[in-house]
């Protein structure tokens, strides 16, 4: 077995024996499963904690958002108020003062009486003047008090996103926690022996895969050379290697596989999706044959995990919990496809 499912059976024994003995049995190989098996209950027990993962970013990623979007518009809502209250104060300082120099004489009937009816025309161009910017002013108070009453409903709505997505969030925690445990149970279960023949059983599975891809030339040859930001996005990742995977992480210590890949790229330049469906749907899809280094290579049907072209045949990625940032044979998960981050758009 790989040094991860070592390093982590030994921790969930430990965990297993004094914490979760009365209820591991649930968990525990059938008697008579085959090693085979327990591969495979194993591997799906790692595919679905990962989309749990990638469904917690993508969650996060909303909720970073939507925060945004409630200061931007809590920002907005307290200047509209600052202007609702000068337009209310510029209105009632008109008020006071059509109250003190109130008259029931018309422009007209003030022009037939007036001893100089040019002067009392005069008089009347400026009191049409004020009486316009006085319905200006209450247009103004009119038009403060609709955007203050919109932005104070858009904000309340956007606050119970927020409180939604931080709700949402806290359930896919629970889930990831959820898959983890049951991979621990499934791992402090099984003998030294049983421990071995997984790992050997996985590494077989892994090689033939890789075979199987490269007799079918679904790789084609390696002489594509990087791009400038391809390349500096696979400097970065090599760099990383060695540092421990952990769900939900972004770096600098540790990274999950869409973190890894995100981040890479953003220090190249080239700032892409959080998570590794994003990064399926919405970046250039490219054949295998085609790759490149700095390309990512999407896996599983629900594109679940991804991990950052090297060439050769090769992938370095942020595996799964217990392990660390390695160079691993592209195989080593079921390929869904390749995208290309600094391709030109794809037409939607």
């Amino acid at each position: 077995m790989s040094g991860r499912l070592l390093r982590l059976a030994c921790t969930a024994t430990m965990a297993a024996q004094v914490a979760l003995a009365p209820t591991s049995a649930a968990a525990a190989p059938e008697p008579g499963r085959s090693v085979s098996k327990l591969l495979t209950d194993l591997q799906g027990l790692y595919r679905q904690t990962e989309q749990a993962t990638e469904t917690y970013n993508a969650t996060a990623e909303k909720l970073t958002a939507q925060r945004a979007e409630v200061k931007r518009l809590d920002r907005e809502l307290a200047s509209a108020r600052l202007a609702l209250q000068g337009s209310r104060s510029d209105a009632g300082r008109l008020a006071r003062q059509q109250y003190q120099n109130s008259s029931n004489f018309s422009v007209y009937v003030r022009v037939l009486l007036a001893r100089d009816p040019q002067q009392a025309l005069d008089e009347g161009h400026v009191i049409g003047r004020v009486a316009g910017e006085r319905a200006a002013t209450l247009d103004r108070l009119t038009g403060a008090e609709k955007r203050a009453d919109t932005l104070a409903r858009a904000a309340r709505k956007a606050l119970d996103t927020q409180l939604t997505l931080a709700e949402r969030q806290k359930k896919q925690r629970d889930d990831v926690m959820k898959r983890l445990s049951e991979v621990e149970r499934l791992l402090a279960s099984l003998t030294p022996e049983q421990q071995t023949e997984l790992s050997r059983l996985e590494q077989d599975g892994v090689a033939e895969a890789q075979r199987r891809l490269t007799d079918a030339g679904t790789l084609g040859d390696d002489d594509r050379p990087a791009s400038v930001e391809g390349g500096q996005a696979v400097r970065y990742a090599l760099a990383q290697i060695g540092k421990p995977y952990r769900w939900g992480a972004v770096g600098p210590a540790s990274f999950d596989c869409s973190g890894l890949t995100s981040r890479a790229w953003a220090r190249a330049g080239t700032p892409i999706p959080r998570t590794s469906q994003e990064q399926w749907a919405r970046l250039p899809h490219v054949p295998l044959n085609s790759l490149r280094p700095g390309d990512l290579v999407i896996y599983f049907p629900e594109a679940t995990h991804v991990a950052l072209y090297l060439g050769d045949g090769k992938v370095v990625q942020a595996p799964r919990t217990g392990e660390t940032i390695k160079i691993s044979p592209i195989a080593a998960n079921p390929v869904l496809g390749a995208v290309r981050p600094d391709a030109a758009p794809r037409r939607l």
